[in-house]
């Protein structure tokens, strides 16, 4: 399956919504780190890095931890751009629901999700999670939750489940697990899942239409086929960038191993929402990370392996990426 490493604003705008209208967080420390400016968020054809959603995501479960639950009792449908309307158009539940997870890219989850049927009993999956494990759980509230309610909005009614299963331990805020999953709740399960009624699949749809639907599932296929070549191109990138670090070469040598021009490499990176230096500043600071959480390695020579000649620099350049200092990183209880 193809998973993205850009992804829309619509998740971190949710949380901004979220956060700053109760005042939580100011707009500023939500996104301090992450590289995301309050007038990015107005352009909704921008695409973002994974990396900079991840910062976001990590400034907001420190002050709410149920984020995810709260995120997810909001992202409707409607929230998936062409993707969400070509699966609202689909004959029946079963129908978008096959659908969606085709495109998981489209569908932007960190997850490799699956039906699967057990004695009449279909159960959503979310598992092969491989992103941040502080961010585990706030990631598996969200897609489950999301999910679910991607299946009410398309029925036009709430999907009766018959039970809700999560890897994790019960958090402290269990009891609000209720409002979005109305069933049997169990923690310490070997599975992430949501399960129904087999006969929901075959559910017809109420706002199932077969030429709207034929006429925006051939968008979307056309918008994956754009944006599996963009990311097959980041990907290659990326690679070649990861590769060469500390010393990853410049835009004109990359685009020489890519065997492309720079002015074309700069042209489809900025067609999928990124760019060179940031390109470049996720890989470093996701390698920076990895030394960090060796705790045999001092700073000076993490910052020395990451080829900064003072540690200044390197603590300088950390705090532009992530929000926070390599010292706070590594102990941020004691840094409190």
């Amino acid at each position: 399956m193809l998973h993205s490493h850009l992804t829309t604003l619509h998740a971190v705008s949710l949380a901004l919504d979220i956060l700053c209208q109760d005042g939580t967080m100011s707009p500023e420390t939500l996104l301090a780190g992450s590289g995301i400016r309050l007038q990015d968020l107005q352009r909704t054809d921008l695409r973002i890095a994974i990396a900079q959603e991840r910062r976001v995501f990590l400034n907001a479960v420190a002050q709410r931890c149920d984020l995810g639950l709260e995120m997810g009792r909001r992202m409707h449908v409607s929230s998936y751009g062409l993707l969400g309307y070509t699966l609202l158009s689909a004959a029946t539940l079963g129908d978008a629901l096959e659908l969606a997870l085709g495109y998981p890219a489209l569908l932007g989850t960190l997850f490799e999700l699956r039906l699967r049927d057990e004695d009449g009993v279909v159960w959503m999956e979310a598992g092969g999670y491989r992103e941040l494990p502080e961010l585990e759980v706030f990631n598996v509230e969200f897609c489950l939750a999301s999910l679910k309610l991607i299946c009410d909005d398309l029925l036009g009614q709430p999907l009766p489940l018959l039970g809700a299963c999560f890897q994790h331990a019960s958090p402290a805020y269990n009891a609000l697990y209720a409002h979005n999953f109305p069933c049997p709740v169990r923690f310490d399960a070997s599975r992430n899942a949501f399960g129904f009624a087999r006969h929901w699949l075959e559910r017809r749809l109420p706002l199932a239409d077969a030429v709207t639907h034929r006429d925006m599932l051939e968008r979307s296929r056309q918008l994956n086929r754009e944006f599996a070549c963009r990311q097959a191109l980041i990907s290659r990138a990326r690679q070649v960038l990861a590769g060469a670090l500390p010393r990853a070469p410049g835009l004109e040598e990359l685009a020489r191993q890519l065997h492309c021009s720079p002015r074309s490499l700069r042209r489809h990176l900025q067609d999928a929402g990124t760019c060179y230096q940031a390109l470049l500043d996720e890989l470093r600071y996701e390698h920076a990370r990895q030394l960090l959480e060796q705790e045999r390695l001092p700073i000076h020579r993490i910052a020395e392996a990451m080829g900064y000649s003072e540690t200044a620099s390197f603590r300088h350049a950390f705090q532009r990426w992530s929000g926070t200092t390599p010292s706070r990183f590594r102990h941020p209880a004691a840094a409190g």
